[in-house]
């Protein structure tokens, strides 16, 4: 930008209590094209005037009744040390050193030393205009560029988020063609980390995590999985390397979100007295998610009708979970479950926002909560999360 371009945009501000100081500044600023001037004599017009203009530049006498000059500049200093600074230039005729340190202190620009030179004024009303001008150009293109990381870091959390969606809905699809299964799950989980005092980002990283628990069973053949009648033992083997295969599906991913997945998947089958599987690990051995998934998991395949069994009544499934307190389940995480509005639970969950930003929590940066530790054997597999004894 040429200076007489930038001149000519600028909003200025003259404060002098000399009558023809003001009328020879602004003779001088009008001959170069400056359009927008506003000039008084009263200095304590100036942080008003400051407040009503939102000027490019003030040219400030020091010399003043008051406030003086240095009294001005304290009550802009907060203009004077923004982002986009107001740029001042001193008017003055002292020209000791200890003036002009004290105003570069105090944010002071430049200065003009009275008489003033006129060329000298347009170099140093132009060179600090053009300054300020490109900051605000910088400011904004900074703020576009912002603006489309966001954007563009929204598209990317809805694109896995989704991939993760279909990919949990893909292990439900032969006895579930509507996946409405895991969406329920991870909205009962998210309650139940809600109802257990969890952070705001880690209710809405389990919500979110809790529908891959079953991701495994893509790889358990139809004739078990869709198996009418009870399993032998044999079979139940076999159902039970669900969660080790889920759990090889999920790994090795640098994403907290299938981090989590992964741990999930690996703990909700475990139990509280010890006898679950794949590790046997009881009490706080299990971490928290997995004991919230637990019972979330339990609660509505109880209550929805499977190829082996048809759907329980309400009250039935939630004395059911209830009787499995410190058996299957941790009991922290069933007193919360029966704080719950359980037949709320029941319906489809496909209103619940699932994107990456909820209006009662705020955004959450996948990145910013804690990961889980690698789960590739029993004494890896550790809590993540604080938790109450018994949660």
């Amino acid at each position: 930008m040429n200076e007489a371009a930038a001149l000519s945009q600028a909003k200025v501000l003259v404060v002098d209590d000399h009558e023809g100081n003001v009328r020879l500044l602004e003779s001088l600023l009008a001959r170069w094209g400056c359009s927008q001037v506003t000039a008084t004599t009263d200095s304590s017009r100036a942080v008003a005037l400051c407040e009503e203009l939102d000027p490019d530049i003030l040219l400030l006498d020091l010399q003043m009744p008051h406030p003086d000059g240095f009294a001005v500049m304290e009550m802009l200093q907060s203009r004077m040390r923004a982002e986009v600074p107001l740029p001042v230039l001193v008017l003055t005729a002292d020209v000791s050193v200890e003036v002009k340190h004290r105003a570069l202190e105090m944010g002071a620009g430049d200065f003009i030393t009275k008489p003033f030179d006129p060329t000298e004024v347009r170099l140093r009303v132009g060179n600090l205009i053009k300054t300020r001008l490109l900051q605000q150009e910088l400011q904004s293109h900074n703020e576009d560029l912002e603006r489309r990381v966001r954007e563009r870091t929204g598209d990317l959390n809805r694109a896995e988020l989704e991939v993760l969606e279909r990919l949990a809905l893909a292990a439900e699809w032969r006895d579930d063609d509507t996946g409405e299964h895991t969406q329920r799950v991870g909205h009962t989980a998210g309650l139940l980390a809600e109802a257990l005092v969890l952070p705001a980002p880690t209710v809405r990283l389990v919500r979110l995590a809790a529908p891959l628990h079953d991701v495994g069973k893509i790889g358990v053949p139809d004739e078990i999985l869709l198996k009418p009648g009870k399993l032998t033992s044999e079979e139940f083997e076999v159902m039970k390397t669900h969660v080790t295969i889920g759990a090889s599906i999920l790994s090795r991913s640098q994403s907290p979100l299938l981090r989590l997945g992964e741990q999930i998947t690996l703990s909700h089958h475990e139990r509280w007295d010890g006898t679950g599987y794949p590790f046997g690990l009881a009490g706080e051995e299990i971490p928290i998610p997995g004991r919230i998934v637990a019972v979330a998991d339990a609660f509505d395949a109880l209550t929805h009708d499977r190829p082996y069994k048809e759907a329980w009544p309400v009250d039935e499934a939630v004395a059911e979970i209830s009787r499995q307190s410190g058996r299957q389940f941790a009991p922290g995480v069933v007193e919360a479950f029966e704080t719950l509005d359980h037949a709320s639970l029941l319906g489809s969950p496909r209103g619940v926002d699932r994107t990456e930003h909820n209006p009662r929590t705020g955004p959450v940066r996948l990145e910013a909560v804690p990961d889980p530790p690698s789960l590739t054997r029993p004494g890896q597999l550790k809590p993540i999360l604080p938790a109450a004894e018994g949660a």
